[in-house]
């Protein structure tokens, strides 16, 4: 696309994963504290077009490591506002991704970054290069940016720095649209920019349940809807409302279905059960089903340790991720746990049994007085038993239901409200299978478009169900 870059750039490499075994060095990631992304909308004369700085070393610097890292962009133009800094903010994500051998996952404080040994032999040695495809594909997307200056920072104290900045003005980004309820609003948006890693996921943005990758609230999608109407960010028509409960919207459902291929057929926003939101692969937290308490636990991407489940967020996230609607397991983002409708459907806040305590500390002051020493993090409970000794002896609302219902009917009433409905087969073969752990505790199959040649099957029921 480009003469003077020394890699191919174009949408074919969207979705590229790079192997650790086959990168040659890894900025952000799992393995750091610090790192971000950031766009601060600037006066015209704060800008100086084209210029782009590098703080720390550069790329034919680094050794196999991951090293805090942090991408800092600056804007100017007269149409420009302050609202668009999440929107211009979330295009990284699409833009690096373009670069052959450069991959790029999540957004805002959570970017992983891996640059392949491949492309680097080539000549993609320096972050001068990708600031060059960033600005030259902004200015081409996004017209009404008029100058535009990049800063890739590798210096430690420096990122560190840089990354109270992203904080702030994230929260503050976040609180924005707190004000606003659901009902209220003419419009849903809704955002496809992940379907390069789930293509049938459709992410819909209400004033009151953000965006999965936590990135993009309603107001960021208004005015990316309006800036660029054809773009991945668009415009949705709620309908009519069938469910407030469970929030289903017949405008919702027809634009999730032609978006998906007619994949994804409907859509309940406020529950993880029945028909949930589809998770791409980007969000910030997974709300999982714990059947043995009948309750849910929340576990974010920092999180390194098992959850009392015994799985750890990349094995649950894994059985979320590409665009699925899984029972029980369910992709979200940190600010929707600050809303009030927060799994709605299925009780909210005291349906929460096990959060992580970075996490709880994020959102305390959103979570009801009365629960929030009745919800444990890690420090307190490390495995199932434990947890359930906790949840009694602090009388956690979920104690309850568990005495006012026969366990055979906890053990079912989580998968009971999903209709058996026909599968649309998809263009290839494939065997898709999310693992369940639902109410029902068990696997659900779902195989599609695939040939199974067997002498024998067998289906053995354990004993004592």
């Amino acid at each position: 696309m480009f003469a003077d870059i020394p890699v191919d750039v174009g949408i074919i490499y969207e979705g590229e994963r790079i192997r650790w075994q086959d990168a040659y060095a890894e900025l952000g990631g799992p393995r750091v504290e610090h790192k971000f992304e950031l766009v601060k909308v600037r006066e015209m004369d704060e800008v100086e077009d084209g210029k782009i700085s590098i703080i720390g070393p550069d790329i034919k610097d680094l050794e196999k490591k991951s090293y805090p890292f942090g991408i800092y962009i600056e804007v100017a133009g007269k149409e420009l506002e302050e609202e668009l800094e999440g929107v211009i903010e979330r295009r990284i994500h699409e833009y690096v991704n373009y670069i052959e051998g450069v991959m790029h996952l999540n957004q805002r404080y959570d970017i992983w970054i891996r640059i392949s040994k491949k492309s680097f032999d080539k000549g993609l040695n320096s972050f001068i290069y990708i600031g060059k495809v960033l600005q030259r594909l902004f200015k081409s997307d996004l017209p009404i940016i008029e100058k535009i200056q990049v800063t890739f920072i590798t210096e430690p104290e420096i990122v560190k720095e840089k990354f109270k900045e992203a904080m702030e003005t994230y929260e503050k980004r976040d609180a924005r649209a707190r004000g606003l309820k659901d009902e209220e609003a003419d419009a849903f948006y809704g955002c496809t920019l992940c379907q390069s890693f789930a293509p049938t996921h459709v992410c819909v943005i209400t004033p009151q349940r953000y965006s999965n990758c936590g990135a993009i609230s309603w107001f960021d999608g208004r005015a990316a809807a309006r800036v660029d109407p054809k773009g991945p960010v668009f415009r949705i028509e709620k309908g009519e409302c069938i469910d407030p409960v469970k929030g289903e919207y017949t405008g919702v459902n027809e634009v999730v279905k032609l978006k998906s291929g007619g994949e994804i057929r409907r859509v309940w926003l406020y529950t993880a059960f029945g028909y949930p939101h589809t998770s791409c692969g980007c969000f910030e937290a997974v709300a999982f089903y714990i059947p043995e308490v009948d309750g849910f636990g929340v576990v974010h991407r920092g999180f390194t340790e098992n959850t009392p489940i015994g799985l750890s967020f990349s094995t649950i996230a894994d059985s979320t991720a590409g665009g699925r609607q899984v029972d029980g397991f369910h992709g979200i983002s940190i600010e929707y746990m600050r809303s009030q409708k927060f799994l709605q459907a299925d009780g909210g806040w005291e349906r929460i049994v096990w959060v992580p305590e970075v996490v709880k500390e994020r959102v305390k002051e959103f979570i009801p007085k009365d629960l929030v020493d009745k919800i444990p993090t890690e420090k307190e409970v490390k495995t199932i038993d434990e947890l359930r000794q906790f949840l009694v002896a602090k009388s956690h609302p979920i104690v309850k239901k568990w005495e006012a219902k026969p366990k055979e009917e906890v053990a079912v009433a989580a998968v009971a409200e999903r209709p058996v409905e026909e599968s649309k087969p998809t263009p290839a073969a494939e065997l898709t299978v999310p693992v369940s752990v639902g109410a029902a505790g068990g696997f659900r199959l779902i195989l599609k478009n695939v040939k199974i040649h067997a002498k024998k099957v067998r289906i053995i029921k354990s004993k004592g169900e």
